[in-house]
């Protein structure tokens, strides 16, 4: 058994503060979200604005298709909420907290 350098108080904070089961789990399919460049571009054209699919595909350039797939992906995972109006279906991020994500990892990057 190797010894630890940290004392017994550090090591017992440290093991009670690494999420674990469905916190984990949770922490994982939220971050995986943002491991995408098409639904990192959704999700930043969403913070500016919301929009339908029409119009997020001609304004990013991306296929309608790719972008429905994308929407219904961030709408599973509870990032994005949708509202219709008439026969369009509008879509905007569901809350403050995604924005705040984004500018964190531009802020980390040094943009």
């Amino acid at each position: 058994m190797q010894t630890l350098l940290l004392d017994r108080r550090t090591s017992g904070i440290v093991q009670g503060g690494v999420p674990q089961g469905e916190t984990l789990s949770g922490l994982v399919r939220f971050f995986s979200v943002f491991a995408d460049a098409t639904r990192l571009k959704l999700l930043s054209a969403l913070a500016i604005s919301e929009m339908c699919v029409t119009d997020l595909s001609r304004v990013l350039s991306l296929n309608q298709t790719t972008v429905s797939h994308q929407l219904r992906t961030l709408k599973e995972s509870g990032l994005v909420r949708c509202e219709r109006h008439g026969k369009v279906i509008f879509y905007a991020l569901s809350g403050g907290i995604v924005n705040d994500v984004l500018l964190k990892g531009v802020e980390f990057l040094g943009f």
